[in-house]
């Protein structure tokens, strides 16, 4: 397996947040939800899961409009994000060369 393919990073919903926030800076956590298209209590867990890694950043704050969530990839987990998408390219380019 190749060194950089991240077991944690590569579970389906984990892997969608994180290529979600990969080209953004701060990110509405309703946003995330829809685009990823999952519930609130899923993705909360997602969420807690990627920040107990180091890989993702939460902001809270209030507004005339109620409570907001907002998430970021930490410096950590953009590396991390970058080396495993390094990975399955890697892997991809693999399986497409011809057998020989």
């Amino acid at each position: 397996m190749d060194p950089d393919f991240d077991e944690f990073l590569h579970v389906p919903a984990r892997l969608s947040v994180v290529a979600l926030l990969a080209p953004a800076d701060w990110v509405d956590f309703g946003f995330v939800r829809d685009a990823v298209g999952t519930s609130d209590s899923a993705l909360s867990k997602q969420v807690t899961a990627l920040t107990d890694a180091g890989y993702v950043e939460v902001r809270k704050t209030r507004s005339r409009t109620g409570r907001h969530m907002h998430l970021r990839l930490t410096p950590h987990g953009r590396q991390a994000f970058q080396r495993h998408a390094s990975a399955l390219e890697r892997i991809v380019a693999a399986a497409r060369k011809p057998v020989e």
